[in-house]
């Protein structure tokens, strides 16, 4: 957008994600280190992005239907102590 000449540049307010300190930056760009931090970072090797650990289980359950359980091996309530 320009009037008369002019571009007019939108700004957002923005903490630095490393010393915490407000600055602008320009509307939707993904910088999120002020420009002094951005320096000393650029300096860091590059992170290393963490793979969540794979829990191994085994999701084969095997399901009894009601037809397969027989009812008179299993005690009657009170015997299990429920009332």
């Amino acid at each position: 957008m320009e009037i008369e000449g002019l571009e007019i540049i939108r700004m957002e307010l923005k903490y630095c994600e490393r010393c915490g300190g407000l600055w602008l930056r320009v509307q939707g760009t993904g910088e999120v280190y002020c420009p002094p931090c951005a320096e000393e970072m650029s300096d860091l090797p590059e992170g290393r992005t963490r793979r969540l650990p794979l829990l191994l289980v085994n999701d084969r359950v095997g399901i009894e239907s009601e037809s397969e359980i027989e009812w008179e091996e299993l005690p009657p309530c009170g015997e299990w102590g429920n009332a």
